[in-house]
């Protein structure tokens, strides 16, 4: 398979270590949060090799081009702009998750305002790009930040704070029955493969797609889930782990660099993580914007000679995280989040079956030409 694709599947598991999904698992620490690691990850990588297949099976052609081939206007209009929805929240909750990061611990003095719209900008500049220069910026940005992150999760890893009997003890709580909320928020993890749906216009070529992409996925998908969930109960201990609002904060704040101009990990490690986010909502907002200009037609919108109808959504996806980001508090964003990520677990296996209908409807035309 082509780097890229795997640039997809990775930044989504690797942007939520810090973001909702470790909450929402640690909350769950003694109520099955292990056990649904253990199925998030068998689901999550069947629903990855589906999905996989499916769009190898149709080179450069993206999911609303292949529904227009298959189905009605009246079907496949409302599910694209779902999807279009879908993906808007993704990224949202992702953006919100940041501003609230970044005004706790590095500008608490700088108006709310101001520091999601310092996101939301270049967000939307980066959404609007064409889907090949994305992948080039998702590139050139993940091969400056992640080899640092992945540092400090060897220091994580190697520092006299980590306690293992605390990861021992978490582990035994494994012969509990899965949560659907803790599954939910693991499987959310492996839906990056979802932005194929757009982003397949870029592989033109059949990818090889077998068993050895698959046990690379679950190698990585499991050392990730690890990671999130067990370092940080081995630095804060397993009994008062649910109390913390950001974990892998609290973990990388308990982390020092000697013989480094910045020793606090913490400041480090939130500014290459926002790096990592930053490529996250990027991804989703380019995926959601690419989806409702084939709903809408935007291209079609021109004023004098020029396209300006892909500038329309602009005001919505500035509007919506601004008022969003004014009105909830960090409770209602993880209890929200949690929601979202359970109506997921239903929506995305559901296309299967869209796909499949796909598949018959592709493969019958092309024995009728």
């Amino acid at each position: 398979m082509s780097r890229f694709y795997y640039y997809l599947i990775l930044i989504n598991m690797v942007a939520n270590i810090i973001a909702s999904v470790p909450v929402i698992l640690l909350h769950f620490h003694k109520e099955g949060a292990v056990s649904s690691m253990l199925l998030a990850v068998v689901a999550g990588t069947i629903l990855i090799t589906l999905f996989t297949r499916f769009f190898n099976s149709f080179p450069g052609m993206a999911l609303p081009e292949l529904l227009q081939k298959t189905s009605a206007r009246w079907f496949h209009l409302p599910v694209v702009f779902l999807l279009a929805v879908m993906w808007f929240i993704a990224g949202l909750i992702t953006l919100i998750t940041f501003t609230f990061l970044l005004i706790r611990y590095l500008s608490p003095e700088m108006p709310i305002i101001q520091i999601g719209l310092t996101i939301i900008i270049p967000v939307i500049f980066g959404a609007l790009m064409k889907t090949a220069r994305v992948l080039y910026t998702v590139e050139i940005i993940l091969l400056i930040t992640f080899p640092l992150i992945l540092f400090i999760f060897y220091k994580a890893y190697t520092s006299q704070n980590l306690e293992w009997d605390f990861v021992k003890e978490a582990a035994l709580y494994v012969n509990q029955l899965p949560n659907l909320n803790a599954f939910s928020a693991c499987f959310f993890l492996f839906l990056g493969v979802v932005n194929l749906s757009i982003f397949n216009r870029f592989f033109t070529e059949k990818q090889t797609f077998g068993w050895k992409q698959i046990i690379i996925i679950t190698i990585v998908s499991v050392s990730t889930l690890f990671t999130t969930y067990f370092i940080p109960i081995g630095f804060n201990g397993f009994e008062a782990i649910d109390e913390l609002v950001y974990p892998w904060i609290s973990t990388s704040d308990s982390l020092r660099m000697d013989y480094f101009i910045i020793e606090r990990v913490l400041y480090v490690f939130l500014l290459f993580y926002l790096g990592i986010a930053f490529l996250s909502i990027i991804i989703h907002w380019h995926v959601a914007m690419e989806f409702l200009k084939f709903v809408f037609k935007l291209d079609n919108i021109k004023y004098k000679g020029k396209n300006i109808g892909r500038f329309l959504p602009i005001p919505f996806f500035i509007a919506i995280p601004l008022y969003f980001i004014r009105e909830l508090n960090e409770y209602q964003l993880f209890r929200y989040t949690s929601l979202f990520y359970n109506t997921l677990i239903v929506a995305f296996p559901l296309m299967l079956i869209l796909f499949f209908f796909i598949k018959r409807r592709m493969k019958g035309a092309k024995q009728a030409s």
